[in-house]
């Protein structure tokens, strides 16, 4: 069969990688045309627009950028039509995929949706498109499948958390620095928006830890020339795509809110979570998300696990100070015993086997 995948982020990208790989197993003459980067078409995928291209993120990033957004969209309609797949498969990216979704509904194409909005958090009416447009949806987090089925009546399949794919056991990397102090691993995001709010305040935190190694995890999307601006002036080391070896040696990470902060958990590291956005797109944000938490390791434990510093929180001072807690030894087995909790909550680590499995046989 033929198969299209969207995908606009890196961790879209892992995920779509691991599912390719599973679908070819179930069906080994199939064919994917595919939204996504690097690991997808190393998988199989045959690449039409990287994910570098698409990553625009809060609301003022997505208004000043709405010309592109739009001939993206008209693109993937175009693209989708030439190609004629028999499954298309939306992975997370929901202002994007849901669009696209209601035109392939009208088309008649399949749809199949993996890793669901977040309409728990926000927009919940969307309910009504999902309903309307997709013909499975496969969820990741525990308690999706209950608030779709008891809140709204609506079938979908829970398959667990495809990280542990991805993660169990840890990809096995080479870290090429000396390690010469307890590492703390900063990892600024993923799109050049957040590392530019963030990277220059998580180096200048590390000017009043000497006895610590701080070690930027540069994001495989970004190339190492974009670093330089940032880094060319300091001590600080940096990695690039070793995101998963700095952290199996990290002592602790400071994290920009996303993927990131499951994978840190996952990978056994006492984390501070921080995020900043801009004012604009932090104001309608607040106004609009109804969440107790922003990091998906305090999402899933259902209370904190981990320290979040958000907007005016996430200073200078907040974070100097969240740091020393986290050197705590009694705080570090806290945070490592919820960790297992969380980990037994993900599932089996077979996310992408069992959503291969409902894809390729139409469920």
């Amino acid at each position: 069969m033929k198969y299209y995948l969207i995908a606009g982020e890196a961790s879209g990208d892992i995920h779509g990688s691991h599912l390719i790989k599973a679908i070819q197993k179930l069906d080994p003459q199939a064919e994917f045309r595919c939204w996504g980067g690097d690991l997808m078409a190393a998988a199989g995928g045959t690449i039409v627009k990287h994910y570098r291209e698409l990553a625009f993120m809060g609301f003022w990033e997505v208004f000043i950028n709405i010309r592109t957004i739009f001939r993206n969209i008209a693109f993937c309609k175009s693209d989708i039509e030439s190609f004629q797949p028999d499954r298309i498969i939306y992975i997370d990216y929901p202002g994007f995929n849901m669009r696209i979704a209601a035109w392939a509904k009208i088309k008649g194409f399949e749809n199949h949706y993996y890793i669901s909005p977040q309409i728990w958090a926000w927009k919940e009416n969307r309910i009504k498109k999902i309903k309307r447009d997709l013909d499975a949806l496969y969820v990741i987090l525990p308690f999706e499948e209950s608030y779709y089925r008891d809140k709204h009546q609506y079938k979908v399949h829970y398959v667990g958390h495809p990280l542990l794919d991805h993660l169990s056991p840890p990809p096995q990397q080479h870290l090429d620095i000396a390690v010469e102090k307890p590492i703390v691993a900063l990892l600024p995001g993923s799109r050049q928006q957040e590392i530019e709010r963030m990277l220059p305040l998580f180096l200048e935190v590390a000017k009043h830890f000497p006895e610590l190694q701080f070690v930027v995890a540069a994001a495989p999307s970004l190339s190492p020339e974009y670093y330089k601006k940032f880094l060319s002036h300091t001590s600080i080391q940096w990695v690039h795509d070793q995101t998963y070896a700095l952290l199996q040696q990290a002592h602790i990470a400071v994290v920009t809110s996303g993927t990131a902060t499951l994978e840190t958990a996952l990978l056994n590291v006492p984390q501070l979570v921080c995020y900043r956005s801009s004012h604009l797109s932090y104001s309608i944000a607040k106004k609009l998300v109804d969440l107790p938490y922003i990091s998906l390791v305090n999402l899933i434990a259902d209370r904190e696990v981990v320290q979040e510093l958000i907007q005016g929180d996430c200073s200078l001072e907040g974070i100097l100070a969240a740091i020393r807690e986290l050197l705590d030894e009694e705080n570090r087995k806290d945070i490592l015993l919820a960790y297992a909790e969380i980990r037994s909550l993900l599932g089996s680590g077979t996310a992408s086997q069992k959503t291969a499995q409902f894809i390729v046989e139409g469920a």
